[in-house]
């Protein structure tokens, strides 16, 4: 047969084109078992980190895992030149509970803070010993032998000793140095250097195996029939509605839990939606429409005071003049564009489940006491999933598939439905906040009064959904995150008392989603200092820097201002920008010193508001960023990109809706998010410090998105947005009252 020439192009102008590929893969047969090689998990052990294999290759152990963020490949840099090896021969495996140390869950931007220095430290104490061993090998002393390409060698010359021939089957049986002296940062030949994410080749070429393509011998299908009210009951269940749909396995019910396993998908999906079960009535959300009542309502169960400097009440009776406003941020839910998924495997009385958790240890725990099994008899398995940032419904969707896979005996696979996902995966919670501030005659702030609403509960393990339906053990507290960070602020006020009223429930499930807390408190604190700038008449900027006592801050926001050719002026502008259609331009500011002691964070957003519709549209976010060392500064770009893109989506469009029974937006057309057409032009800056220690990329520049665009609106048309989102319906009204 002749050959054809083909390209993008010919193909294209052919007027058709035909993707094939596959729509499950196999596991490589090591990962398709349970079972597991026994090796050290101990935090102290060098050995639970980092072994050498007998080719001269590395393998590094990370309780941390890739959500996507590009982590893998920054411990791989990280883990490469503290031994002095290639990148293609270190190999990173990720939040196998049988392999990896419980290093934390994958949240709170710690993976390389934490986590990536816990590697470093281990491969510093590695290579100390394998020098010493080559020292005694060679009878030179440790001073006169370097690391170099996977060998010890001799300064003066020589081929030394492999790595691979100093050490008994790649152990080293030794205790972890936390303070073992790491490379000169003059020497990194890839930290602080711009490499390509190890993951991308394969997920381009559609070689990648996401946790939704995991497939394993003999495996069946799950779905579970949802309730339809949160906290209804189930009272029956006629199984004879589905006894004619071929390939179905079983229908299962343990308490309130309902599923059917089926032998594929399809079957489970339509077994799942011709099951006949009936359920009590349940309305125990509070009216969307008095939400903010509800909130303000609720019991508090303590106070948490997160910051009190001088005398905040006092000093705000004798200001020259006072303002207060409220702020609030809406539920949210994690959207993820893939649903989640996981597989679980039964054998005898252990449980394996796969699963794109961010917190395999603690899912670990989680479902060990579900079916009362010892922690070791229960392994989870990492693989990356398509969409995690935040604790979404990867780990339900794991215990959905452990509760029926131990009803027939058999791997079985839960695939969640759209609908499964935005209406049942843990949500980011309400967030109100009451400022006040008093200013002195030019101006300045003399005391600053802040109270935040906010669910009880620290970041945890959230209460599983199946292990509730069933009415099998688990926890129940709630675990919104970490969400007082943040609600102190960074500027040298004289006086100030910022106070967390800890909320005894939340509607809803709680959770954290990308920046919890952060977010929500730095945009209130944010958009409220810019209102005691326009109330001064001082430039925005100006006002910033004269209140910060931070060298690194300031420094921050000069570079900002430079990087964004900020022109000096108090806001709102004196005569509106119109862009053309009635749309009026602004732009606004916001900073952050994340979690009051690392990641620095400053941002611009230029908007445009159309004044007939309401719609605003982010144009343009300039970022200045300082996250100490920077490991990838491509990874780094990257979660400052997607950190600004998402933000602006949860900012300008995303709300939950729901009715007193269950969440109503359960799809895109009622949870809409930003479109590629709408994504704002990204420009950034990065401050690297390669002496200093690696701070957290994956979370900070979200913190300071929300005020910027608040500011920026206020700028462009003098109304300050307080409620997020920003919908056109809440532009035309606050339009409409002025």
């Amino acid at each position: 047969m002749p050959t054809t020439q083909l390209s993008r192009r010919s193909i294209l102008q052919g007027g058709a084109i035909v993707v094939g590929f596959s729509l499950s893969r196999a596991l490589p047969a090591a990962a398709a078992s349970g079972t597991a090689p026994s090796k050290p998990v101990a935090l102290d052990q060098v050995d639970s980190y980092l072994s050498l294999e007998r080719d001269g290759s590395a393998i590094v152990y990370s309780g941390k895992v890739d959500l996507g963020t590009g982590v893998q490949t920054a411990l791989t840099q990280m883990a490469a030149d503290e031994l002095d090896l290639p990148l293609a021969r270190v190999r990173v495996i990720q939040g196998d509970t049988a392999l990896t140390p419980d290093q934390g869950p994958t949240y709170g931007s710690l993976s390389i803070q934490n986590g990536g220095t816990q590697i470093r430290a281990a491969a510093a104490t590695a290579r100390r010993q394998l020098v010493q061993l080559a020292s005694e090998r060679l009878g030179t002393p440790v001073d006169a032998l370097v690391t170099k390409d996977g060998r010890v060698v001799p300064t003066a010359g020589g081929e030394g000793i492999a790595y691979a021939d100093l050490l008994k089957d790649g152990h080293f049986s030794l205790k972890l140095d936390k303070d073992a002296p790491s490379k000169n940062p003059d020497t990194f030949t890839f930290v602080g250097k711009p490499v390509a994410r190890l993951d991308i080749p394969a997920k381009i070429y559609a070689s990648f195996t996401y946790m939704q393509d995991v497939t394993l011998p003999g495996m069946l299908h799950g779905r579970v029939i949802r309730p339809p009210a949160i906290e209804a009951r189930l009272t029956g269940v006629d199984e004879a509605s589905v006894a004619g749909i071929p390939g179905l396995v079983k229908v299962v019910r343990e308490g309130d839990f309902l599923g059917v396993v089926a032998t594929n998908e399809w079957a489970a999906i339509k077994a799942a939606e011709k099951l006949s079960a009936t359920w009590s009535k349940a309305e125990t959300l509070p009216e969307q429409s008095r939400l903010w009542e509800h909130v303000r309502a609720t019991p508090v169960v303590k106070e948490d005071v997160t910051s009190n400097v001088g005398d905040a009440d006092g000093a705000m009776t004798g200001a020259a003049r006072t303002l207060k406003a409220t702020y609030d941020f809406a539920i949210h839910t994690h959207g993820s564009i893939g649903p989640s998924c996981a597989v679980a495997q039964p054998e005898g009385d252990a449980l394996t489940v796969w699963t794109a958790s961010q917190m395999t240890h603690a899912l670990r725990t989680q479902l060990s006491a579900m079916f009362s099994l010892p922690p070791e008899k229960v392994r989870c398995i990492y693989v990356e999933g398509s969409g995690c940032y935040g604790r979404n419904g990867h780990e339900d969707a794991a215990a959905d598939a452990a509760i029926l896979a131990r009803a027939v005996g058999k791997p079985v696979r839960v695939q969640w439905s759209r609908a499964d996902e935005h209406g049942w995966d843990p949500k980011g919670p309400p967030t109100l906040i009451d400022l006040a501030a008093g200013l002195d005659d030019k101006g300045a702030v003399t005391a600053w009064s802040s109270q935040f609403h906010i669910p009880n509960g620290a970041a945890g393990s959230v209460p599983l959904v199946a292990a509730t339906l069933a009415r099998l053990p688990h926890e129940t507290a709630l675990a919104p995150g970490n969400i007082v960070h943040n609600s102190a602020i960074p500027y040298g006020f004289p006086n100030v008392k910022t106070v967390c009223r800890r909320l005894a429930t939340t509607p809803l499930r709680p959770s954290w989603i990308r920046t919890p807390g952060r977010m929500q408190n730095t945009f209130a604190n944010e958009a409220f200092v810019d209102e005691c700038a326009a109330a001064a008449g001082i430039d925005p900027m100006e006002y910033r820097v004269r209140s910060l006592n931070d060298p690194r801050g300031i420094e921050i926001l000069k570079r900002l201002a430079t990087l964004a050719k900020w022109e000096s002026r108090p806001s709102p502008q004196g005569e509106a920008k119109d862009a053309g259609g009635g749309v009026q331009t602004g732009r606004g500011l916001s900073y952050v010193k994340y979690e009051l002691y690392r990641t620095y964070v400053a941002a611009v957003a230029e908007v445009e508001v159309e004044r007939s519709s309401g719609m605003i549209r982010a144009k343009r976010v300039f970022v200045v960023q300082d996250c100490g060392q920077i490991i990838n500064p491509d990874g780094v770009r990257s979660q400052i990109e997607g950190n600004v893109i998402q933000t602006v989506s949860r900012v300008l469009k995303e709300e939950v809706m729901f009715d007193r029974s269950r969440v109503t937006s359960i799809d895109w057309a009622n949870y809409p998010i930003l479109t590629f057409p709408e994504v704002p032009e990204i420009v950034m800056e990065l401050i690297d410090r390669p002496r200093d220690k690696p701070w957290g990329a994956g979370e900070p520049s979200a913190a300071v998105i929300p005020a910027a665009i608040s500011n920026a609106v206020y700028d462009a048309i003098g109304l300050r947005l307080r409620s997020v989102p920003f919908t056109p319906e809440k532009v035309k009204t606050a339009l409409q009252r002025t």
